[in-house]
């Protein structure tokens, strides 16, 4: 597959007094193309998410990573640091609610449909993290057709800013979900698969489960020391067969 020339940019989301920004990468051709919403880890739009956002637009899709912390520290972007852990895993537990974080993929969404060169009919999203739990809050909103979740923590158990934890809006989820599990990963014991994997089976959710042994919590993300490279090459290629087959071409 050749690459597309892409260009990139921030960009503002805006509703009422708020504001967020976000990183949006596009092909340079002209065309029309699907579009891709990418989700945080807990350090924020860092170098790592700017890169997926990257990778994807070069796939020959239009994509925007919206600052999931906008609203409570604009700008935040920062390194790896147990200090960052700590300030990260506050901020995206205690501080963000699903209602807002789905507000804001919402904006993202309404954003990408403004521009000319972007297919209106069905939407991608990826999530990395923290950003693997919101993504699968993501698939439930009516114009996202593809999810690739990966690593995702807690989805049986807790919801951002409180409340029944996020699987039990699996029902709701409305297209093709692609979940990634590293088995080495503390965060996410075996039975949190299994019981992620029994409700997608339970709603007749079209989903795959990819467990990688070996892999610990980040395998994707070449800039920590978790990164497998084999998981995340595996992982990607799966990512592009969900773009492929679901979104708009």
């Amino acid at each position: 597959m050749t690459e597309s020339t892409i260009e990139t940019k921030t960009v503002k989301l805006i509703q009422d007094n708020l504001q967020i920004n976000a990183y949006l990468a596009q092909p340079k051709e002209p065309g029309l193309y699907s579009g891709v919403v990418v989700l945080q880890e807990i350090f924020g739009v860092n170098v790592h998410i700017r890169d997926v956002t990257e990778r994807i637009a070069k796939l020959g899709y239009i994509a925007i990573a919206p600052s999931l912390f906008e609203r409570i520290a604009p700008g935040y972007e920062t390194g790896y640091t147990p200090q960052d852990i700590e300030t990260g895993k506050q901020y995206a537990w205690s501080q963000t609610t699903a209602p807002e974080l789905l507000n804001d993929i919402q904006l993202a969404l309404d954003y990408l449909k403004t521009l000319p060169q972007v297919k209106k009919d069905g939407f991608g999203c990826i999530g990395f993290c923290f950003g693997g739990h919101v993504a699968y809050l993501a698939a439930t909103l009516s114009e996202i057709k593809a999810t690739a979740a990966f690593y995702g923590a807690g989805i049986p158990t807790r919801t951002p800013g409180g409340g029944d934890p996020s699987i039990t809006r699996t029902k709701d989820i409305q297209g093709t979900i692609y979940l990634f599990f590293g088995m080495e990963d503390p965060s996410i014991p075996p039975e949190h698969i299994e019981e992620i994997r029994g409700e997608l089976e339970k709603y007749h959710i079209s989903h795959r489960v990819f467990r990688y042994d070996g892999a610990e919590h980040g395998f994707f993300c070449d800039r920590r020391a978790s990164y497998n490279p084999n998981a995340a090459a595996d992982g990607w290629e799966q990512v592009k067969q969900l773009f492929t087959n679901v979104l708009p071409v």
